[in-house]
């Protein structure tokens, strides 16, 4: 029998489950990400519970949280950038290696897209390290495509990132006499 999964968006008193999963994900995986282990553990406490209370009641921001039989696996973020036209990205995707094989990194993924186009959002975006060749299957097989655009990544000036989209389908796209 397999574990269940179930993912829900953060609640704002789990500050303390934010920063398990989030300094897991450092340790585990930390080319992937635009922070440091080292920069995560010094940031106090509080604050995660500053930003899971944001993240769980923000109209332009969430994080949702994976758990198998109850106990948090994994996370990603989601946020609309007003800075870039409104742009729709999901981030820090990171689920616990025992879990991986499950599709939790599947799950976490829709449940972010389907929250950002019930926020109006047509195409989600992906910041995707160019040599993370798993990821680019993953974010691929999810109906993601390359944009043309890349960058040097923030921290890692010699690691160079490529940009996704998936095109998503709205409630909005369904009603007759609306584009």
């Amino acid at each position: 029998m397999s574990p269940s999964l179930t993912v829900r968006r953060i609640a704002a008193h789990q500050g303390a489950v934010l920063r398990e999963l989030r300094t897991a994900s450092l340790r585990e995986a930390p080319y992937a990400f635009d922070e440091t282990l080292e920069d995560a553990l010094l940031v106090a406490e509080s604050s995660f519970g500053d930003t899971a209370n944001h993240h769980a009641n923000s109209a332009t921001t969430a994080t949702f949280l994976l758990y198998t039989e109850g106990h948090p696996a994994g996370l990603v973020g989601a946020f609309v950038d007003e800075a870039a036209r409104g742009r729709a990205f999901v981030h820090a995707l990171w689920v616990a290696p025992a879990v991986r094989h499950l599709r939790g990194g599947e799950l976490l993924v829709n449940a972010a897209t389907e929250w950002l186009a019930a926020q109006g959002s047509s195409e989600v975006y992906a910041w995707i390290a160019d040599e993370n060749r798993t990821a680019m299957r993953f974010y691929e097989r999810l109906g993601f495509g390359p944009t043309g655009d890349r960058r040097a990544m923030p921290l890692h000036a010699e690691v160079w990132e490529t940009l996704l989209v998936r095109h998503v389908h709205t409630e909005e796209q369904d009603t007759p006499g609306t584009a």
